[in-house]
């Protein structure tokens, strides 16, 4: 790709969204918008107790800018649902930003990729109806008897296979540090630039890498598309205990990042009472470290 095709695919993407490759011309100013992760409230969905609609409400209510929508407990992903949903949406000054779906790229059958890569392009056409400009993707655990050097090259033919389709409609590949091959930045960073692609990032996890986090974290960062927190992470001690959330956004905004710092709330207290409060504390964090 020369220049001006990458130029000029940059400046389609979403705002805010933009896969930080290096060399974009991107503002250097940070801008932070909170945002809640629906898999904080995954027992009350798959019990039917909440639906989508009623995150989007709440949303409102919680005063943040966007919902990403972990698809595991979809009604259908009929148009009219998923534009009905996109409206709500809309009206509510919400935005549907990002959706969660689960892959699993480190498939040693060329069979296996293909069906991969095909489940990718089956959310993209979900994720565009609902106008989310990304979709989080797992990397998946080193089938037995292979090794991560072998499953590199795996999971990077999905994922520029996938970002084929997906940057034809708009929308970003995030690659989370969730275990498995994507266990550590080192590995993560080898893939996401083995892929080379503006429709390729980083879905960054700040509570997943178990030791070295911070440094990890800064790693990762410049190839941030989405940031999640938690309520809880592992320590340089190698102790788990609660995320010091003030340093997190100090350290994404320091890296420039725009975009959307999403609550994933996986802690013991109910969420019903959990998620409005740190809410609140991730917005005002928002709004400190903004510019």
């Amino acid at each position: 790709m020369n220049r001006r095709t990458f130029l000029a695919a940059a400046a389609a993407l979403p705002a805010g969204l933009a896969a930080a490759q290096p060399g974009e011309n991107l503002p250097k100013k940070a801008r932070l918008r909170p945002a809640l992760s629906a898999y904080s409230f995954r027992q009350d969905l798959q019990a039917k107790r909440l639906t989508y609609e009623d995150l989007v409400r709440s949303c409102v209510e919680w005063d943040v800018d966007g919902l990403d929508m972990t698809v595991y407990w979809v009604p259908n992903t009929e148009p009219a649902w998923l534009h009905s949903l996109r409206r709500l949406a809309y009206r509510c000054g919400i935005q549907i930003y990002s959706i969660a779906v689960r892959t699993e790229l480190t498939r040693a059958e060329q069979k296996d990729r293909d069906a991969e890569v095909e489940n990718i392009r089956r959310w993209v056409d979900v994720a565009s109806a609902l106008g989310a400009g990304h979709i989080r993707v797992f990397g998946g655990a080193v089938p037995k008897g292979a090794t991560e050097e072998q499953a590199v090259p795996w999971v990077a033919e999905c994922l520029q296979r996938g970002a084929e389709y997906a940057g034809a409609h708009g929308v970003i590949l995030g690659l989370e540090n969730h275990g498995g091959i994507t266990l550590y930045a080192e590995r993560i960073l080898e893939i996401v630039r083995k892929v080379n692609s503006p429709w390729v990032g980083i879905n960054l996890d700040t509570g997943n890498f178990p030791q070295d986090p911070w440094r990890q974290m800064e790693m990762c960062l410049p190839y941030a598309v989405n940031v999640q927190v938690k309520s809880e992470m592992v320590h340089e001690d190698g102790k788990r205990g609660p995320q010091d959330w003030d340093r997190v956004v100090k350290l994404v905004a320091s890296g420039g990042y725009k975009g959307f710092l999403s609550l994933e709330y996986e802690a013991r207290e109910p969420a019903a009472t959990a998620v409005p409060r740190l809410l609140g504390e991730l917005r005002a964090l928002c709004r400190k470290y903004s510019g």
